[in-house]
């Protein structure tokens, strides 16, 4: 692991559910607002109870505290942060010969286009996304509630410098596509016999000049009525299913 496990507090019904089902061994604690006494909760309890995860009834207060003034739903969980991956050891265990695919994201700095992202990733097929150290989107909780908790179930791989992961990356066969509003190619041109690993830029400047530079292809998407481009996270669930049918 590229580095060691933390905390972070999550937050809503269905994400803390989601933990608890998924991944209940990352469960350390749950806060429950004591004002709570509905029936929609009780599956929260039983699975926490199973696990002998501890429950904390508490005052809205101390979620505030816990999370801010978000809309907790009355739940908080403090669960083990996912941890990166390490690429070098990543690269390492990939099987190109199945034709994987993975998402390289440059600088994406809104959590919530990341937690979008890792969603649609995981829902789709994708072996991994990879980040770069500097100015990336933490996974923090807002990360994890955007994904719904899809969050750990992909890996995510974190490499001090993306243009040098490229280069790794086509050593060991993988094809680089670039998602770029002016890409010559069409996504819907997209070929999958190979290995394959997606750019996707930064919300407001694109990918970087010398990232687009290494791209074996640069895809752009079909756009009618004079609409210039959509949000990064739409545009990678674009490209994910566009490849998820394809294979």
């Amino acid at each position: 692991m590229d580095n060691k496990d933390t905390s972070i507090y999550i937050y809503g019904r269905n994400t803390v559910r989601e933990a608890l089902t998924n991944e209940a061994e990352k469960v350390e604690k749950i806060f429950v607002r004591d004002s709570i006494h509905d029936s929609n909760i009780s599956t929260i309890f039983e699975v926490a109870s199973q696990h002998n995860i501890p429950i904390s009834h508490v005052p809205g207060s101390k979620l505030y505290d816990l999370v801010g003034g978000v809309n907790d739903q009355g739940v908080v969980a403090l669960r083990s942060e996912v941890s990166y991956l390490n690429f070098g050891e990543w690269l390492d265990s990939i099987d190109t010969s199945t034709y994987p695919a993975i998402l390289l994201l440059d600088e994406i700095e809104d959590p919530g286009n990341f937690g979008a992202m890792l969603r649609t990733a995981a829902a789709a097929g994708i072996s991994a996304v990879l980040v770069p150290k500097h100015r990336q989107a933490p996974v923090n909780a807002t990360v994890y509630k955007t994904s719904a908790g899809t969050a750990g179930r992909i890996p995510i791989v974190r490499a001090g410098n993306l243009n040098q992961a490229i280069l790794k990356l086509k050593d060991e066969g993988f094809w680089i596509g670039g998602l770029d509003m002016s890409g010559d190619q069409s996504l819907w041109d997209l070929e999958v016999d190979r290995a394959l690993a997606f750019v996707i830029g930064n919300e407001g400047s694109g990918i970087s000049e010398k990232t687009l530079e290494h791209c074996d292809y640069k895809f752009s998407i079909p756009m009618e009525n004079h609409v210039e481009s959509l949000n990064a996270s739409v545009s990678a669930a674009l490209l994910c299913y566009e490849w998820h049918r394809k294979k």
